[in-house]
């Protein structure tokens, strides 16, 4: 069983393709945002109830939950209340838009696979590096290339794999880079704006910007058209700087 998940929503694009990609090959149940939840980052609900919708079709019978939480809420749910057993795998995408450098500490669609390594499961976080782009046929068939070798191989405690795709042609992609997380992140701006009624607001906006100088990580990559995949660990502990801050000498 594979629990199929993401950020954009239950009925985004690139879940839905997911979806058609992997059901016919293994059982696979969406249990996704009732609504898009994209940059809620790791949140979970504490202070208001969680609905879980079902949602069927008259082809395939039940296909999934619609959850009025986010993609953490919906791993959480799918897990302990849904299932009778644990998942093999989850996998949260296709996600609109990459999730690489620092902007994956953003992200509903590697939070959810984060939380699944949390949960002890494998799992797979996957986005299009585009937001205009609506081919996630790449996507779709590395995941569909990559799931069964997460299944046979596993991955190692608490790690779960960050993957993006260029938003290029199938003929155009140069292979599959194993990558490390880079430092490229958005540069936050925000639009001044002014409603009908003169009351100002503000939207923001930014743009990726490229701090990376040497090949390797993952913003690099995905550049030169290769697949990215980053195995990523929820453990963010600076180990080498502990010694350093404990010669701090700190007392209270």
């Amino acid at each position: 069983m594979i629990i199929l998940t993401n950020d954009d929503g239950f009925y985004a694009a690139g879940l839905q393709s997911m979806w058609r990609e992997l059901s016919p090959l293994t059982e696979v149940l969406i249990v996704a945002p009732e609504s898009e939840q994209s940059a809620v980052g790791h949140a979970i609900t504490l202070a208001q109830p969680l609905k879980a919708h079902a949602v069927k079709d008259q082809e395939h019978g039940l296909i999934g939950y619609a959850v009025t939480g986010t993609p953490a809420d919906c791993v959480k749910i799918a897990v302990t209340e849904l299932l009778e057993e644990p998942p093999d795998l989850v996998v949260s995408g296709v996600n609109h838009g990459g999730n690489m450098g620092t902007s994956i500490i953003y992200s509903g669609t590697v939070s959810a696979a984060t939380e699944a390594a949390t949960m002890g499961l494998p799992a797979i976080a996957v986005s299009l590096d585009s937001w205009e782009s609506r081919d996630f046929s790449v996507a779709t068939e590395f995941i569909r290339k990559l799931y069964p070798l997460v299944i046979e191989k596993g991955l190692p405690e608490g790690v779960s794999l960050n993957v993006n795709i260029p938003a290029v042609p199938r003929d155009q992609i140069q292979g599959v880079a194993v990558t490390r997380q880079g430092k490229s992140r958005v540069i936050e701006k925000f639009d001044k704006r002014v409603d009908p009624r003169n009351n100002i607001y503000y939207w923001l906006a930014g743009e990726m910007v490229f701090m990376e100088v040497e090949a390797g990580t993952d913003c690099e990559m995905v550049r030169e058209n290769y697949i990215s995949v980053t195995p990523i660990h929820y453990d963010l502990t600076r180990h080498d700087a502990l010694e350093r801050i404990r010669d701090w000498k700190l007392e209270f």
